[in-house]
């Protein structure tokens, strides 16, 4: 039995005697409160453990990273405690980028990788555009609300808008300069999940993850926008991770 005691991860539901841990990254501009709902919803064969980023919620007093190679980094040395049993993981949108560039760490270092990667709403990396998000204050702000995701009258308060825009930007810089390399260096499963109404990420986007791995390979399709497991989708997300991991013993 393990407990996870770190700045970087999050057990909203702890299950340490669960025999498989499934660990979630957040989107640009996320914390690990975005997952609670999907996680607590996991059956209890499944411990949920969420990523958090520095420089927002309870590391709202740290500075954000802007560079993915230090964030992974961080991250990746944070990990130790939770590969004494198998784990898989689901990073979204910014997320995504995260995870894969953790399990490639792992993979590179010769240390326990995930049985599975998920990839959620992100383009696979050679689709990966750079857009211009440095822009001003209101223009980001009106980004950020436009995708969606975040509770309108949250956006509306003027305090929560001080407090989140540094974090935002710091996000978008490192998302917008990292530059993902496309090789298929992972031979574990990966699987590429998206929306039918997400204007960021169409099928073709997913199905670029093939050259992310050479091992299984799936794209898996929800109803939503880009935020689709907050959304409609957050139970079908639950019951396909459910039936995807299937029955674990402890």
């Amino acid at each position: 039995m393990t407990m996870i005691r770190d700045a970087w991860l999050r057990t909203f539901f702890p299950r340490p005697n669960a025999p498989l841990r499934l660990l979630f990254f957040p989107h640009a501009g996320g914390s690990a409160s975005f997952y609670r709902s999907v996680a607590g919803a996991l059956p209890e064969h499944v411990e949920p453990v969420i990523v958090q980023y520095p420089g927002r919620e309870d590391r709202i007093n740290e500075k954000p990273c802007v560079d993915m190679d230090e964030l992974v980094a961080g991250l990746t040395e944070a990990l130790d405690p939770l590969v004494d049993k198998p784990i898989w993981f689901f990073g979204h949108s910014m997320g995504a980028s995260v995870a894969h560039e953790v399990t490639r760490l792992l993979t590179a270092r010769d240390r326990p990788r995930p049985e599975h990667l998920v990839v959620s709403a992100r383009p696979g990396p050679a689709r990966q555009r750079s857009d211009d998000k440095y822009l001003d204050d209101e223009r980001l702000w009106a980004d950020v609300r436009d995708m969606g995701g975040t509770n309108a009258s949250l956006l509306a308060m003027p305090e929560i808008k001080a407090m989140a825009l540094p974090m935002i930007r710091a996000d978008y810089r490192l998302i917008e300069t990292y530059r993902a390399r496309v090789s298929a260096d992972l031979d574990i499963p990966l699987t590429a999940c998206f929306s039918d109404r997400d204007p960021e990420v169409d099928r073709e986007d997913a199905e670029a993850w093939r050259a992310a791995t050479s091992g299984p390979f799936a794209v898996e399709s929800f109803t939503g926008g880009h935020f689709y497991l907050r959304e409609e989708s957050e139970r079908a997300v639950v019951d396909w991770l459910t039936a995807r991991i299937g029955n674990r013993r402890t």
